[in-house]
């Protein structure tokens, strides 16, 4: 028998997700946003256990989805939306760990672009590195609604990396220097994606641990504590509806 879903990843038809999409990768954070913030909730996704949530967030439709860990399950996740369910914008909200001493324990970072040590671009046959970037009207938003709620955050470079224990211990060392300010694993294939497919992406992100100082979050408070970025995020989405 025929799947008579659009993709072998998402179990749902257009129409089920919002215009825009906040994207956690673990699908207890995204369980916890939607039945925090969202009303009229309906489960949209369940497959391989990533819940998909769609309802209404001061009356704007929003969806929330878990992407999974690392580049090639966000890159899987958000090509499918952009691609297949008319997904205009994905948010990345998730955590990251600081190589900057500019920034604290569960700051906030809006990856303006995403270096990266992936292979992910490789595909797109440029001659050259592309540089993936935020959108800039969704990162305006960000900013703005930032500095409203006088929130503690960062504009920059993050690194998206491929590997999180890497065997070189000075691994992080030349991205300190270029002023990269933290580590995380998804923004650049989210944004390569959103490039490829004429679409918006920003990863707005908590900083759950620190690798100067040591300094860390425990898997709990990840998953449910880190309330400033969910609702930056589903602000972001209503502005931008």
């Amino acid at each position: 028998m025929s799947n008579p879903y659009p993709t072998p990843h998402i179990n749902a038809v257009p129409g089920d997700f919002g215009k825009t999409v906040l994207m956690p990768g673990d699908p207890l954070r995204s369980k916890f946003i939607a039945e925090t913030y969202l009303e009229n909730l309906k489960l949209v996704n369940n497959v391989r256990g990533v819940q998909g949530y769609t309802g209404l967030y001061k009356g704007v439709p929003v969806s929330v989805m878990a992407s999974g860990m690392g580049m090639p399950s966000i890159g899987i996740y958000s090509y499918e939306l952009f691609n297949f369910f008319g997904v205009e914008n994905i948010l990345r909200v998730g955590s990251a760990g600081a190589i900057s001493e500019k920034l604290k324990v569960r700051d906030i970072v809006l990856a303006q672009g995403a270096c990266t040590n992936s292979a992910y671009g490789a595909q797109f046959g440029c001659r050259g590195t592309f540089a993936p970037i935020a959108d800039y009207s969704l990162l305006k938003s960000a900013a703005e609604i930032s500095e409203e709620r006088s929130l503690r955050y960062q504009v920059g470079n993050v690194l998206s990396s491929d590997t999180f224990y890497d065997a070189d211990p000075t691994a992080n060392k030349p991205w300190m220097d270029l002023g990269v300010l933290a580590v995380e694993m998804e923004c650049a294939a989210l944004y390569m994606n959103a490039a490829k497919a004429g679409k918006k992406a920003l990863g707005i992100l908590t900083i759950s641990d620190h690798i100067i100082t040591g300094e860390a979050t425990s898997a709990e408070e990840r998953q449910t504590t880190f309330h400033q970025m969910m609702e930056l995020a589903l602000e972001v989405a209503v502005r931008n509806s």
